[in-house]
């Protein structure tokens, strides 16, 4: 069976439940693939930064977004950071996975993480501010995964 998630949000809570479903799905035997687009691409960015050529509206953008897993703030109550590093912090203290670690396991599963081209494009973000092992793609590549799968998600 396949499974597809759009990751749309940029919220910690919300890309943790998508890679949480997703790590599920593949350990069940399902072929998973995640397509990020919009804030969901700020979970795969880099954190260090990485020097390309932009245009100001698209360095502008670079500068206020996120940069990777870690920098993620929560949906509700983020106060400026405080209830991610709370969240984290209850999190750890629960044992549950943090988020750059479903990333690697996603990975190790063989889940499909495909970056929305048009996103980028216009949140000016290059494929060389990405982490490794993504393909680049557009809605039509996520559609025809779409399609074929039993459960679409988006989130």
């Amino acid at each position: 069976m396949k499974k597809t998630i759009i990751v749309f949000s940029g919220d910690l809570d919300r890309v943790m439940a998508a890679f949480i479903i997703a790590n599920g799905a593949a350990a069940m035997g399902d072929e998973v693939t995640m397509f990020f687009t919009f804030w969901g691409l700020n979970t795969l960015r880099r954190p260090e930064k990485v020097k390309v050529k932009k245009s100001f509206l698209q360095a502008l953008f670079g500068w206020m977004m996120p940069r990777g897993a870690n920098k993620l703030g929560i949906s509700k109550m983020n106060f400026g950071g405080l209830g991610a590093k709370m969240m984290k912090i209850v999190m750890r203290q629960q044992n549950v996975t943090p988020l750059p670690k479903l990333i690697e396991s996603a990975r190790e599963q063989g889940i499909r993480m495909i970056a929305c081209t048009m996103s980028m494009d216009v949140m000016g973000i290059r494929k060389e501010e990405l982490i490794d092992g993504l393909e680049f793609a557009g809605v039509a590549t996520y559609l025809a995964e779409a399609d074929e799968a039993n459960v679409n998600l988006f989130i």
